[in-house]
């Protein structure tokens, strides 16, 4: 029982921890800070942003068609596993 546990809390400090990470790079430098230590590494800020929105669009439209494939696959396997219980 103990098992589950903490690998449940493991993964909400994983979780949180990803999170805060995902504010800190997003929220807006304080005035008068020329600490420009993650421009170098942020390639959303020298797109644009049409070439932005239509990548992420895009993504997204990719990431919907495999939940869909997966969603199918799951649903055979499901339904297969059914019938071969029923059958035994």
């Amino acid at each position: 029982m103990r098992g589950w546990r903490t690998k449940f809390i493991f993964m909400l400090i994983v979780y949180f921890a990803g999170f805060a990470t995902a504010i800190y790079m997003l929220a807006p430098a304080p005035e008068g800070s020329t600490d420009k230590s993650f421009g170098k590494i942020s390639s959303i800020s020298t797109l644009n942003s049409e070439e932005f929105v239509e990548s992420f669009n895009t993504g997204i439209h990719k990431c919907i068609a495999f939940g869909k494939v997966a969603a199918c696959h799951t649903a055979e396997f499901i339904k297969e596993k059914i019938k071969e219980l029923r059958e035994a």
